[in-house]
């Protein structure tokens, strides 16, 4: 049950406390959790027994938490959907920083917004865990991301100084040696504590470029040497023809191996389509720190144009 925090009345009467009232009002609303760490572990593994799409979206701090908690849409049929997950993404940890996501966001770092967004959301919540370091390091962040009570990681398979996969092929994009990889997953696999932990191979062939044989090929080594619960198949196109074709073939091999989609770039495909297609879990990965940029810098500008802050009053929370 949701119980709102306290706050001191002298606080209440502070200037700059009521200028944010209307924040707080979500924020008291939903300030306590209901489950422990390994309650909220498995919940992962849960939802896809129950055979429908998990449908996750980015969060990058205890507020943004708190707005994919509320969110909320009517479908054309009547029904209600909400968000299943939340991604803690490695690329909007790294903005909400001012910094470039080339894994300059220490681990440590990342963990702690971890810990903002699991005090204050009950929802299960998926890592992205860049490459994972060395095999050694990646054995202790499974761990670490264990005691959390997140519910699974996601590792892509580069080597290097990271390249944003959306560059593709304009940046070079180095992939690591397939066995190197495979004995990271098992290292992961061997450190876990509970069987509810879930790890996810991210094959990264089709963006560097190396097509969809390459991918297929990564992918079986990944499930049958590394041991991975599942596989994330990542593609930086407009279209989601390349990744439909993976898919076909994929879920006629390993039909039981959980599949992640992040149509960022192909995002005229549904949900519904997807799922039809193989996908497991669909991400929207950044979609809402991108949101707020735009937000932020109309408002900021505004604000400079107008030398005071009336005219922004519309567009924003009120008082």
């Amino acid at each position: 049950m949701w119980r709102p925090v306290q706050v001191a009345p002298w606080l209440l009467r502070s200037s700059a406390c009521q200028s944010v009232q209307s924040a707080s009002r979500l924020t008291q609303r939903n300030f306590a959790v209901s489950v422990l760490p390994g309650d909220r572990l498995p919940k992962l593994r849960e939802l896809l027994k129950e055979g429908r799409l998990v449908r996750t979206i980015e969060v990058h701090s205890g507020f943004s938490a708190l707005i994919a908690d509320r969110a909320s849409g009517k479908r054309k049929d009547g029904s209600e959907a909400r968000f299943d997950m939340l991604w803690s993404s490695s690329l909007t940890s790294s903005g909400i920083k001012g910094k470039p996501d080339i894994e300059t966001v220490t681990t440590s770092e990342r963990c702690q917004i971890v810990q903002d967004i699991l005090e204050v959301s009950n929802k299960p919540l998926i890592y992205d865990g860049d490459t994972g370091g060395e095999k050694e390091v990646f054995h202790f962040t499974v761990k670490t991301l264990e005691r959390l009570g997140v519910s699974a990681v996601v590792i892509e398979d580069k080597r290097g100084l990271k390249q944003n996969s959306l560059f593709g092929t304009d940046r070079e994009q180095q992939l690591e040696d397939i066995q190197v990889f495979s004995e990271k997953l098992a290292a992961g696999k061997a450190a876990q504590l509970s069987k509810d932990f879930m790890i996810f191979a991210r094959i990264e062939a089709l963006i560097a470029g190396l097509g969809e044989e390459e991918a297929l090929k990564r992918g079986r080594a990944y499930v049958t040497e590394g041991g991975c619960d599942g596989i994330m198949i990542h593609s930086k196109e407009k279209k989601p023809d390349e990744v439909l074709s993976f898919l076909k073939r994929w879920t006629q091999e390993f039909p039981d191996v959980p599949v992640i989609a992040v149509p960022t770039t192909y995002n005229t495909i549904t949900e519904d389509e997807l799922q039809a297609s193989g996908v497991n879990i669909v991400i929207h990965a950044n979609q809402l720190l991108r949101a707020s940029y735009l937000a932020m810098m109309d408002t900021a500008n505004k604000i400079l144009a107008a030398g005071r802050s009336k005219e922004v009053d519309a567009q924003i929370l009120p008082t």
